[in-house]
């Protein structure tokens, strides 16, 4: 009799153990309405070069599900408009909506979406994701969305406007040695540093290559066309060389691979221009009459006119090779997005 007691009670305590676990378990219950995480400020985001070392904070509340949650917190950002459909994120954390980034490593990853030296509207929001150990998934929440221009910046650049285009020259190593090519139509010009505003000229001798430039010097001026230009503006040593950029056309079909044609440039609609009887073969188009920079023609992802690839030093361009034979005025657009190239039948 008393063993059965014994038991009796014992079962009797178990299930007392069982009620009160239940009680005392904490349940995760949302609130009908989540609380959503929110921007309360943005920093000033005209981005400079010479500020790329100083903190930028991004300041935010945090979301409220309506019970103590643990949540990873995402600063993403878009052009303004595209909701989010490609967005690109900025910074993350688990629990601190005080997020810092220096200014040259926003501005890295900006340029990634957006043009440098530019002004770009960029919609910004902080996104929740709550992930419940319960095992019932994971849940997310967006702030508003809060929409700034921001003034990022590219490499150290000395800008001039010439052919009614702004172009550039850039410092890739930023050390003050400039490169790249320029289009003109004879109008004389003066570089610009794109950080200080500090203007350079100087004059090219008629039939020479080089000179000096010096600070707020005169307007330069150079023959109409396309060149590779070098300004070097470290003190004591400040000039700029010139060599004539040549774009050509070669292949099998236009004369062979050992026989460029040069191409002429139209200063109008920005295009390469020349006028070739195209046979049955390939053609790409090459500068300097060399494989060594510049080599465009079909995209190995896919052979279209209006989308050609420039060699990247790993992947090489694929001929074109599909041109009716005949007579064509040929014009090749390298500065639009992606390049491509028409060919016009004539007589």
């Amino acid at each position: 009799m008393n063993k059965k007691i014994y038991l009796y009670l014992t079962f009797i305590g178990f299930i007392g153990l069982l009620l009160s676990c239940e009680k005392d378990e904490t349940k995760a219950v949302f609130l009908d309405n989540p609380i959503a995480p929110t921007i309360q400020s943005t920093p000033d985001l005209v981005l400079k070069r010479a500020n790329g070392l100083n903190v930028l904070e991004f300041k935010g509340t945090p979301v409220d599900p309506g019970f103590q949650a643990s949540a990873t917190y995402y600063l993403e950002a878009c052009a303004k408009g595209n909701n989010f459909k490609d967005a690109t994120l900025i910074l993350s954390d688990t629990q601190d909506l005080s997020m810092k980034i220096t200014v040259a490593d926003l501005d890295g990853i900006l340029l990634k979406k957006f043009p440098a030296d530019q002004v770009s509207s960029i919609d910004f929001r902080i996104r929740s994701v709550l992930s419940l150990s319960s095992g019932t998934g994971s849940f997310a929440y967006s702030s508003a969305t809060k929409t700034v221009d921001v003034t990022t910046y590219g490499p150290p650049t000395l800008a001039l406007t010439v052919a009614g285009k702004l172009q550039g020259v850039v410092s890739a190593a930023d050390n003050k040695l400039y490169t790249g090519w320029i289009y003109t139509d004879g109008t004389p010009f003066q570089f610009t540093n794109n950080d200080n505003g500090k203007k350079y000229g100087g004059v090219l001798a008629a039939g020479e290559i080089s000179c000096a430039l010096t600070e707020d010097g005169p307007a330069i001026a150079i023959p109409a066309g396309g060149y590779n230009v070098t300004a070097d503006i470290n003190t004591g040593v400040m000039k700029m060389t010139i060599a004539d950029v040549t774009i050509g056309i070669i292949g099998d079909a236009v004369g062979g691979w050992d026989n460029d044609t040069k191409m002429v440039y139209n200063f109008t609609d920005r295009t390469w221009n020349v006028t070739k009887t195209v046979t049955a073969g390939g053609i790409k188009f090459r500068t300097h009459n060399s494989w060594a920079a510049v080599n465009i023609a079909y995209n190995p992802a896919g052979h279209s006119l209006n989308n050609l690839y420039q060699n990247d030093g790993k992947t090489d361009s694929q001929n074109i090779d599909d041109i009716a034979p005949g007579k064509y005025n040929i014009k090749l657009y390298l500065e639009t997005t992606p390049m491509k190239v028409v060919f016009t039948p004539t007589n």
